[in-house]
């Protein structure tokens, strides 16, 4: 076990299962093709620093990133890795790209005349297809005008990828479109890897190819929101309760006043706020666990501070420990509770929380 950060400095702790993600890899890894990891927004709130080299000592060589920037730090974490970068190439940016052994995510004839023009085929790159999500990307008919196209082979693609707009619901009949669109180009590509499943595109019959792309799930996001998680959960949120009060009926709680007691009710102040990553939207809608027991969130989410109704809590006292990640709290209810993602609940985790990584 280890831990980042300056221990007691600050109230709450968050706790990274490095275990976990390396078998939530190894789980998606023997369904049957290489698996990738996506390591993009710093692995997902977790820290590429330490995923990424538990994720190459299980074997996972191939990882994906958004930004350049992202990619120079995963190379510090990874210098053996093939690391690729999927919000493309920026103009003028192949010099860093091929100073950092980066592999650019083609999605444009003009990133790839850029990129050919500069590699004459020495450096690898991806091309990325466009089968739906009008985003990034080549559209079918042009990746299929392009085939035969010189700049390709100086371009250096030895991957063609493409992305699911609806995986997590595989009833929806876009992904058998773009499973089939996505085949159609890679039969015009005959010497190129093939990738187009994500996490819950893994799931899903006929999109396996020959990399898998997970990154939600890697981190124990649910890939199939509509069946039972398979994934382990790997992160846990914890925040030390910093007073408890009592208060009687009428007293209102926080800023504006947006809840008051219609009872005689005993309050927690929890050390964690929206400067945290823990997202102010899940005010009045949300709940933390204090010795087991749910506790619901009162009133606004402050900066720095949450209140918590822990009348039926007894465990609740200064110093005990609530949990707002982790248990029955799993970071998709979270998201739901706060009107959003569980994407946008990790990819926020703060810079504040004494980081404890074991596994």
């Amino acid at each position: 076990m280890t831990e980042t950060g300056e221990t007691g400095a600050h109230g709450a702790r968050l706790t990274i299962d490095l275990g976990a993600i390396v078998a939530n890899w190894r789980m998606l890894a023997a369904r049957g093709a290489e698996c990738a990891a996506v390591v993009k927004a710093d692995a997902y709130g977790c820290g590429v620093a330490r995923v990424g080299p538990a994720l190459w000592s299980a074997g996972c060589r191939t990882f994906f990133v958004a930004h350049l920037a992202e990619g120079i730090a995963a190379r510090a974490a990874l210098p053996e890795a093939a690391i690729y970068v999927l919000n493309g190439l920026p103009p003028g940016a192949c010099e860093p790209f091929a100073a950092h052994d980066l592999r650019p995510v083609l999605g444009s004839r003009e990133e790839i005349a850029e990129w050919a023009a500069f590699s004459g085929g020495g450096r690898p790159a991806a091309l990325h297809v466009d089968t739906g999500m009008n985003r990034l990307g080549l559209p079918v008919p042009e990746a299929l005008e392009l085939s035969g196209d010189p700049r390709i082979a100086a371009a250096g693609i030895d991957l063609l990828l493409s992305h699911f707009v609806s995986a997590e619901k595989p009833e929806d009949p876009v992904n058998a479109r773009q499973i089939a669109d996505f085949a159609r180009v890679k039969a015009a590509y005959p010497g190129l890897l093939a990738s187009l499943a994500n996490s819950s595109g893994v799931f899903l019959d006929g999109a396996g190819h020959d990399l898998l792309r997970p990154g939600y799930a890697l981190f124990g996001g649910n890939p199939t929101p509509d069946s039972a998680n398979p994934m382990r959960p790997v992160v846990r949120l914890e925040a030390l309760i910093a007073q408890v009060r009592q208060v009687e009926a009428g007293a209102s709680v926080g800023y504006n006043g947006r809840w008051t007691a219609p009872a005689p009710s005993r309050l927690a102040t929890l050390s964690l706020g929206y400067a945290d990553g823990f997202p102010r939207a899940i005010s009045g809608r949300g709940q933390a666990l204090v010795g087991g027991v749910p506790c619901p969130i009162l009133g606004l989410v402050s900066m720095d501070l949450i209140i918590l109704d822990v009348t039926a809590a007894p465990a609740a006292r200064r110093g005990a420990t609530a949990v707002l990640i982790g248990d029955s709290l799993d970071i998709d209810t979270v998201g739901r509770a706060a009107g959003t993602i569980g994407y946008e609940i990790l990819t926020g985790l703060g810079s504040r929380y004494v980081r404890t990584y074991v596994g």
